[in-house]
């Protein structure tokens, strides 16, 4: 890993996420989260996310599962953004976030529609 990790991660976290999102966080880094962002950008972002083994859109699929079970609501804005720019349709999160009532239990369903559909009636405004 190195610079071009970062670059090539930089690259596809601004593709996903948004260049405004990116770009602010990075220059938004200080002391002490500096390397938090260079390690997210590099290793998930350049490393995991430019690896050819699945699509984009599987991997907005599985993050949004994952982020779902983690209760991780601030993640999941973000991810269900990335989602709807990677090709994941309204129809599937939805799906995705039925599917995590049964697996993740309801509350963490229940917070993954209300943080989905603020996203999604943002991106349909």
């Amino acid at each position: 890993m190195g610079k071009d990790q970062f670059e090539a991660g930089l690259e596809v976290r601004r593709d996903v996420l948004g260049a405004d999102y990116v770009n602010k966080s990075i220059e938004n880094a200080d002391d002490f989260t500096r390397d938090l962002q260079q390690l997210v950008t590099e290793y998930c972002w350049g490393e995991i996310w430019t690896r050819e083994g699945i699509s984009r859109k599987t991997r907005s699929i599985i993050n949004l599962a994952m982020l779902s079970a983690l209760n991780r609501p601030h993640e999941l804005k973000l991810h269900v953004r990335g989602a709807l720019r990677n090709g994941v349709t309204k129809d599937e999160i939805k799906e995705i976030l039925l599917q995590s009532a049964i697996y993740c239990g309801v509350p963490a369903a229940i917070d993954g529609f209300r943080v989905a559909q603020e996203i999604i009636n943002i991106e349909n405004e």
